[in-house]
């Protein structure tokens, strides 16, 4: 795993009443979350980027109130279509 450094303020982790680490784990989650929202990643990559098993980055979807199925409507015309 590569470890990059990130600068936060000190201040920044009363925010969430969280320790460092437990504040960049939510960073990670909440970036996933939103990437995978976006559609801009996959749930499979989101649940890497966030550190957990795609069964917990689902649980993490719903607390951030986030769908997990993320369907644009072309999409979703397409799987009605291949309905059998």
């Amino acid at each position: 795993m590569k470890t990059v450094p990130i600068q936060l303020p000190s201040t920044v982790f009363s925010a969430l009443r969280k320790n460092p680490e437990e504040f960049v784990q939510e960073m990670r989650i909440a970036a996933a979350v939103k990437w995978d929202e976006l559609g801009e990643i996959s749930q499979s990559k989101a649940a890497e980027v966030a550190g957990l098993t795609r069964a917990e980055f689902i649980n993490a979807l719903s607390r951030y109130r986030v769908d997990f199925m993320q369907y644009t409507a072309e999409e979703l015309a397409q799987e009605i279509a291949n309905v059998d």
